[in-house]
């Protein structure tokens, strides 16, 4: 329907039928776009054919809309019945599928799968079931954008329904904008996010009764799961990462202000720095760049006064600003080759 289409609809009525000639004269337009329009009115039912000289002739809008949601509502209703069909399906072989679980669980405690499609198809079931709490640690600086989008519309069907959604990166993630933008999602619909320095290891748990905890990953990889319904095991890995989760830092996704979580990095590295670590290893830590992390020990070097990473860990022992007894020396100790 356009303009052309009520205008030939308004001079119809006034003819009292549709003629294809006189319509077209009425609209300064040729015979072909005449009976284009009449193609239209036709199709939507405001149109009938049974006029004189066999011309269609127009008939009520109201008439027209009755005819078209017929078929319509009919539609609708035959989609209504399916669906009715499919959760009655699915209602009475559900009673199975949950005895099956209940006995796995019970039956073993730890399930280990290599396949890492198997493990996204357990973790789909598991937040499907999951009823009261999701709590997820994730170590490394900024996920990847495209597990963000797989993970987003599932974590928003847990926090739509009621979960409570806690969610702990570590304090690089709070420079990643594709990270930043999801989180920024989940806290306006009720999510909990935090950072900290670091993070051991990558772990999801399920209503304080499932977890997940990955298998070392070979190569590029995605590495499969363990998955742990063991009330004990579970209830450990729970009370570990609740402690860890109690002295992070609140991250409001809104706030760019990343001062107090710099200089807490800044802390960290310090700290590893003294226990005489490779650069890539305490960057890996810490989940940034091996040169972001050199970046930092630079300033912390010439903060400190001295030329090399051993001199800053002896330093930073002697003004106590790590322990004292940290690391492989300790404060008056020069670093290896170093002179005293």
């Amino acid at each position: 329907m356009d303009d052309s289409c009520v205008a030939a609809y308004d001079n119809a009525l006034r003819l009292g039928a549709y003629e294809d000639s006189r319509i077209a004269a009425l609209l300064s337009c040729d015979e072909a776009e005449a009976a284009r329009i009449r193609t239209v009115l036709t199709r939507m039912k405001l149109l009938v054919p049974g006029g004189p000289g066999g011309n269609a002739v127009p008939v009520s809008p109201d008439v027209a809309e009755a005819e078209l949601s017929a078929g319509l509502e009919a539609g609708i209703n035959a989609y209504r019945e399916q669906l009715a069909e499919v959760r009655r399906q699915m209602g009475a072989i559900t009673p199975v599928y949950v005895k099956y679980r209940q006995a796995q669980r019970a039956s073993s405690g730890i399930r280990v799968l290599d396949g890492p499609e198997d493990v996204q198809r357990e973790l789909t079931a598991a937040t499907r079931e999951c009823t009261t709490e999701a709590f997820t640690v994730q170590p490394g600086g900024g996920r990847d954008p495209r597990t963000l989008h797989e993970i987003s519309a599932r974590d928003t069907a847990m926090l739509e329904r009621g979960v409570r959604m806690r969610i702990l990166y570590q304090h690089t993630a709070r420079a990643n904008l594709a990270t930043r933008t999801h989180a920024r999602k989940m806290t306006a619909l009720g999510a909990e996010v935090r950072t900290t320095n670091e993070i051991y290891e990558r772990l999801i748990i399920f209503d304080r009764s499932t977890a997940f905890v990955p298998k070392e990953r070979v190569g590029n990889r995605p590495p499969g799961a363990a998955i742990v319904t063991d009330a004990t095991v579970v209830g450990h890995l729970w009370r570990i990462h609740d402690k860890m989760w109690s002295s992070a830092s609140p991250y409001d996704p809104s706030d760019t202000e990343y001062a107090a979580v710099s200089e807490e990095i800044r802390t960290s590295i310090l700290k590893l720095m003294a226990t005489g670590l490779k650069d890539d290893v305490i960057a890996r830590k810490l989940g940034m760049a091996t040169r972001t992390c050199r970046r930092y020990m630079a300033g912390i070097m010439d903060d400190l006064g001295v030329t090399s990473r051993f001199q800053a860990g002896a330093r930073a022992s002697a003004l106590g600003l790590v322990d004292a007894g940290t690391g492989p020396y300790t404060a008056g100790e020069s670093g290896p080759g170093e002179p005293r």
